[in-house]
């Protein structure tokens, strides 16, 4: 991996993730810092990691060679416009934040800097992420070698030639984890109705889906389709649970939801 000193704008779960992600993989832990107001939260960082840490924005840009933008979409702007950046052409940008066009980085700058966007998703906390990205004008193939490098950290990674597919990888990886928690919540639900208790149905659920999802990760040269059909014998108790779901109109709600998803994305655009 590449060494490069890298700050992390804002210390919430993405950049702690990011962060234990790159100590895992042996990253020099005094080639990170990370700038926060909450002291706390910069402590527990430096105590876990061993990183520099500062409360000053400006000294965690200005130490840099790769500046992580992680603070919440509806503070970026502010934020970037209170910075006073030396040598910002020889800087590496990377936000994480969902919503903002690239293009409007140059503007809060006041000037073009070299950016990626990163669409990561939440599983990244247990360095099994997705994350999807976009490299905005002037980021060269090294440039997105250290951010493929960065994010590999934390699981696998999607680089997009068109930025509007950002709005894809929220529909598809970014927002579909509260999907599959919200399939599975229905599950536990109706074990519960027909007499298992709560924990009981939980762990038949929850371990279900995680070898489902290892089964699909280590059978690569297997549509999904041939995998479903593998485990549904016709006539039996998985035929009948999946001819409901067909019945139920399951395909056109999903392709309804994944929709209404990246139309959100595209409305929240415009906001910034």
């Amino acid at each position: 991996m590449q060494q490069k000193k890298i700050a992390f704008i804002g210390a919430g779960n993405m950049s702690k993730s990011i962060i234990s992600g790159l100590i895992a993989k042996h990253y020099p832990s005094e080639l990170i810092m990370a700038a926060n107001p909450s002291q706390d939260k910069l402590e527990a960082l430096k105590s876990s990691h061993s990183i520099k840490i500062t409360n000053d924005n400006n000294e965690a840009i200005n130490w840099a060679d790769v500046v992580v933008l992680a603070v919440k979409p509806q503070f970026m702007e502010a934020m970037c416009q209170s910075l006073s950046v030396e040598n910002i052409d020889s800087k590496l940008f990377v936000t994480i934040a969902a919503g903002i066009q690239s293009s409007r980085y140059d503007d809060y700058f006041n000037a073009p800097i070299r950016l990626v966007r990163v669409m990561p998703n939440t599983p990244s906390l247990l360095g099994l992420g997705m994350s999807g990205m976009f490299a905005a004008n002037g980021v060269d193939e090294n440039d997105k070698s250290i951010v493929s490098q960065i994010m590999q950290s934390v699981g696998e990674i999607l680089w997009v030639e068109d930025e509007q597919h950002i709005d894809l990888v929220i529909a598809c990886s970014g927002s579909s984890p509260a999907y599959f928690f919200l399939m599975m919540e229905y599950m536990q639900q109706s074990a519960v109705k027909m007499g298992l208790t709560a924990q009981e149905a939980r762990l038949l659920i929850q371990q279900s889906a995680l070898g489902a999802a290892q089964m699909v990760r280590h059978n690569d040269h297997l549509e999904l389709s041939e995998l479903r059909k593998q485990v549904t014998s016709k006539g039996g108790t998985t035929h009948a649970a999946i001819e409901t779901f067909k019945a139920q109109g399951l395909e056109d709600c999903v392709d309804k939801a994944m929709s209404n998803a990246v139309a959100r994305a595209s409305e929240m655009a415009k906001q910034f």
